[in-house]
């Protein structure tokens, strides 16, 4: 997008969802290296409880990584933007729904917003503030993994650790993509 001196860029909101293991990451870190040779200004964040793979990187399943501010609120985001252009956040569904007043805002300001995160929680339910976004986005991207067991397109991330906790950083321990059929077969057998 090319603008003169003094236009007012326009922002937008868009949001990447699906099941763990669907390559969420992988297409945000894509989406913001991109912009990095577009010579446009980015700022990453990722929720400070995510440190599978790094304390302040965000990493794909695949171990691409992009460096990020790890940040406790989605109102810190607000705080440390700046003057910039395009806003990648990860792992989405750890913020409060306050996270959408933020993406908003800085839409409003002309910035992009790119988000990150499950669409779903472990129970097959929307996750966080992530069905919001996808409500006001101007643009959502539905990712799938392989399910594990029959090799179709899965959107379920079924835990196969044993707890009720919403929230469990984990991985392929912990966690297996599954499409519907196979999604419900395992949950009726627990």
């Amino acid at each position: 997008m090319f603008l003169e001196k003094n236009a007012q860029r326009e922002g937008w909101i868009e949001v990447i969802c699906g099941s763990m293991f669907s390559g969420k990451t992988e297409e945000l870190i894509r989406r913001l290296k991109r912009a990095r040779i577009a010579k446009q200004k980015v700022e990453i964040f990722k929720p400070k409880i995510d440190v599978r793979y790094s304390d302040v990187d965000v990493v794909s399943h695949d171990e691409h990584s992009i460096p990020s501010t790890p940040v406790d609120s989605a109102q810190s985001i607000l705080l440390l933007t700046g003057d910039v252009q395009v806003v990648g956040i990860d792992e989405a569904q750890f913020f409060d729904d306050g996270l959408i007043d933020v993406c908003n805002q800085l839409a409003n300001q002309g910035v992009r917003v790119i988000v990150a995160g499950l669409d779903m929680d472990f129970m097959g339910k929307p996750f966080g503030p992530i069905p919001k976004l996808m409500a006001i986005a101007e643009e959502v991207t539905k990712v799938h993994a392989v399910c594990v067991h029959c090799g179709g397109l899965a959107q379920y991330s079924h835990r196969l650790a044993k707890t009720d906790k919403l929230v469990l950083l984990g991985e392929t321990d912990s966690y297996e993509p599954l499409c519907r059929k196979c999604f419900m077969k395992a949950i009726e057998g627990q």
